[in-house]
Parts: structure tokens; C-alpha cells; sequence
């Protein structure tokens, strides 16, 4: 990853990774693995007492998120709090 290339993820933000659940980067680090110079996205997960390291590269493709918006979360509890919608035709 060049280093002109904006990250989707800044530190101190709050991310969703899914076999973890919510954590917070604390920092993006460089390290050299196997050879290779990867820059890291540092993830500190308090419930689990854990941190993370997933390369900035692959974090999207790993399904890491942004928390979902106020407004998405408003929309999705209304719609469970809502009736069921029942419908008149043969279940064949």
C-alpha cells in the first residue's frame, strides 16, 4: 500500500471486525513480515483483553466496518418493533 493512498480507517475510530465484534484502532504501524514492509491497522478489543493487527490492505476484504450510523440504527428498530406483514396467498 503507498503511502499516498487515503486509509478507510483512521486511529481512535470505532470498527467492527466479524469474528471479533467491536474494537478500537489504536494506531497503524509498519512491521516487516516474512520480507515484507505491511502496514498494520492496531485493534485493542476491550471486552476479550485482545489486540489485532490486520494489514490496511486487507482490512475491507476481511469484512472490517464502520459502527453503523444513528440513522441506520433508528430505521432498523423500527422496523422490528413494527407488525408482522401477513400475506393472503397459497403457500404453494
Amino acid at each position: 500500500m503507498t503511502k499516498s493512498k487515503k486509509l478507510a480507517f483512521r486511529p481512535d475510530e470505532f470498527v467492527v471486525y466479524p469474528a471479533h465484534g467491536v474494537g478500537q484502532i489504536i494506531s497503524v504501524e509498519e512491521q516487516e513480515v516474512a520480507g515484507f514492509a505491511l502496514e498494520l491497522f492496531v485493534i485493542t478489543f476491550e471486552k476479550d483483553k485482545m489486540t489485532l493487527r490486520v494489514p490496511t490492505n486487507k482490512a475491507i476484504e476481511v469484512g472490517m466496518r464502520s459502527l453503523s450510523s444513528p440513522d441506520v440504527i433508528n430505521q432498523a428498530m423500527k422496523t422490528l418493533k413494527g407488525k408482522a406483514k401477513v400475506k393472503r396467498a397459497m403457500w404453494s
